[in-house]
């Protein structure tokens, strides 16, 4: 069963739906189920990625973080690259970090492809632009989206720096192959924005998101900075690191060891 704004809203006043930013309980539709989400995100916690790019220079060609994130939230495959849904993906060094290439970086570094995605930044530029609160940031430090309360305006898409939101201009649906499609995550509706969400669903039950357990190479590390004893505190202890546009103050908490 489809479903748009209008009955959505309507089915949500009938139904008591909570769609609370920010607070500890949201629910989200999925065909004509309603499914509860506890958000168990606390303030001492902050979850952070590093990501070390010579391990993951280790094996250029490999996929298996975009494959896994792409199957586990029904990101579907769009040729058109005005038009694609990217969650994570592959981008070259010098459109990552303009600001950290000149002539005289090494040219291993400027030609390899670098993991990108949302920065869950702790100063979200998306966040404060949004009209209705469709996105909003937890507790925890995480940048979530309510897809059913996003009116596609797109002015957070605008505000990121770092073209880390994509527009849905089709029917996901009407694109993923009844078969390819995970039913264990709500599939997104056309005319709304979405993004990565650092697997928000796996962290709460206590798993690492799907990106980190896919990749061999063990090039992704997440876990909470804010906890001094954790092992991506102890990873970026005294090593030189970057962060996207870290001059603008939006605080990305995505690290990049080089």
């Amino acid at each position: 069963m489809q479903i748009n704004r209008r009955d959505f809203l309507k089915k949500a006043g009938i139904a008591g739906v909570s769609l609370i930013a920010g607070g500890m309980l949201y629910k989200v539709f999925k065909g004509d189920d309603i499914i509860s989400v506890t958000d168990q995100s606390n303030v001492n916690t902050r979850w952070a990625m590093l990501i070390d790019m010579k391990k993951c220079a280790g094996k250029p060609d490999c996929s298996d973080c975009i494959s896994a994130c792409n199957k586990g939230h029904n990101v579907p495959a769009i040729a058109d690259i005005r038009r694609e849904i990217k969650w994570i993906w592959k981008a070259d060094f010098e459109s990552v970090f303009p600001e950290n290439t000149n002539e005289y970086t090494d040219a291993s570094v400027r030609s390899q492809n670098v993991i990108v995605a949302c920065n869950h930044c702790e100063n979200p530029p998306c966040v404060r632009v949004c009209p209705v609160g469709a996105t909003w940031k937890r507790a925890d430090g995480i940048v979530m989206m309510d897809h059913h309360r996003c009116i596609g305006c797109r002015y957070c898409m605008a505000a990121c720096p770092y073209g880390s939101r994509s527009f849905n201009w089709k029917d996901p649906r009407r694109i993923l192959s009844r078969n390819d499609i995970n039913a264990e995550y709500p599939v997104r509706t056309k005319g709304v924005v979405e993004k990565c969400n650092f697997c928000a669903e796996r962290i709460d039950t206590g798993k690492q998101p799907l990106c980190v357990e896919a990749c061999t190479e063990r090039a992704i590390l997440f876990g909470n900075i804010a906890d001094s004893g954790s092992e991506i505190r102890r990873a970026l202890k005294g090593k030189h690191v970057l962060r996207r546009k870290a001059e603008l103050g939006t605080n990305p908490e995505i690290y990049y060891l080089i």
